[in-house]
């Protein structure tokens, strides 16, 4: 059975930082490149960062160049998603999602708002 449960949401005043996290079990995560989106209410779900399997490419959306930054740790499987300098407009759910071959795994997601 394949998990993806990410952690460390919540409230933050406009310019503050939050670090997410998102635990993988039930998959082979070293294989895996694995993706950060969000959605806020009203929009559509959107792609904020991607790291490959081995965390030696990263991607992410021109919204959130410069403030966010996406890593691993593939020996506890776990990705993450530092948020700097967060803006009212960085308020989603934020949803870690793992893509491979066709097959794609999602969390539950995490609530950010970011609002003082």
């Amino acid at each position: 059975q394949v998990q993806l449960v990410e952690s460390g949401g919540g409230l933050v005043q406009p310019g503050g930082s939050l670090r997410l996290s998102c635990a993988a079990s039930g998959i082979r995560f070293s294989m895996y490149p694995m993706n950060w989106y969000r959605q806020a209410p009203g929009k559509e779900r959107e792609l904020v960062a991607a790291i490959s399997n081995g965390g030696g490419s990263t991607n992410y959306a021109d919204s959130v160049k410069g403030r966010f930054t996406i890593s691993r740790d593939n020996a506890k499987n776990t990705v993450y998603l530092q948020m700097n300098s967060l803006k009212p407009e960085d308020t989603a759910i934020y949803y870690c999602c793992a893509k491979l071959a066709g097959a794609q795994y999602w969390g539950q997601g995490t609530q950010v708002t970011v609002s003082s």
